[in-house]
């Protein structure tokens, strides 16, 4: 029998790490590749994402069989993870601040290249007072119904923090579908100069954003209704709501 004498957590080796490089590597290098045309680029790209999503679910699993069924996330760990997690969250404030520092910059000064105009000429942009503006309140409202989920889930009714999980989950599901159809129904592309790029890459990660926060809640679903989590240990939960309303 081996005593540990600390309450922390000493990982096993993992080859997690290892694949999620190769993985990712190879996501990366073939979607440039994909972006200039080369033959046979489109397969590499979907291994490349299969095997990110691969890699990302079987490491998940271990964590849950960590912190679950084995003990290890003891207090001093779930300070550590909650650490982890709010420095992965400011990282995506600045990446999202330099997207803004674009979009403004661009904005308050218009260039001669830009006709001198935002948005330049010929480029009708979309009404913030409709689809926008409903996403904007869908968003507000799962925020609000999460935090409920949370808070029934501290006082230790787990039919109310299932029900403001699930209703969570619905309005982020809407909120996806209304942003697909806002593409689609744009009259204006990625390659249309600064606003059609500054449009496109700061709403398309925050719509990725919306959608790894979604599985993200969902993991937390699936252990919420198998009884993964209590009043007291639910760390992962907590990192996913935070990383929700940010």
């Amino acid at each position: 029998m081996i005593i540990q004498p600390h309450p922390y957590h000493l990982v096993e080796p993992s080859p997690w790490p290892l694949g999620a490089s190769f993985a990712l590597l190879t996501t990366t290098f073939s979607g440039v590749m994909s972006f200039h045309g080369v033959a046979n680029a489109g397969l590499f790209l979907t291994l490349g994402v299969i095997g990110t999503l691969t890699t990302m679910g079987l490491w998940w699993r271990d964590c849950i069989a960590e912190g679950t069924f084995q003990g290890h996330h003891t207090k001093p760990v779930q300070r550590g993870l909650s650490l982890g997690i709010i420095l992965f969250i400011v990282s995506e404030v600045f990446f999202f601040l330099s997207i803004f520092w674009a979009f403004f910059d661009s904005a308050l000064a218009p260039t001669v290249e830009l006709g001198c105009a935002w948005p330049p000429a010929g480029i009708e942009p979309i009404y913030p007072f409709e689809l926008p503006l409903l996403n904007t309140i869908l968003l507000l409202s799962s925020g609000a119904s999460v935090t409920w989920s949370h808070h029934a889930l501290i006082a230790g009714d787990r039919k109310g923090s299932i029900l403001g999980l699930v209703v969570t989950l619905i309005f982020a599901l809407i909120f996806t579908g209304i942003q697909a159809y806002e593409y689609y129904q744009a009259g204006f592309t990625i390659s249309d100069g600064a606003f059609g790029t500054c449009f496109f890459f700061s709403t398309g990660f925050h719509g990725a954003h919306v959608i790894i926060g979604s599985i993200f809640l969902t993991v937390a679903l699936f252990r919420l209704m198998n009884y993964h989590l209590t009043n007291h240990h639910h760390v992962g939960y907590e990192g996913a709501i935070l990383y929700w309303q940010t």
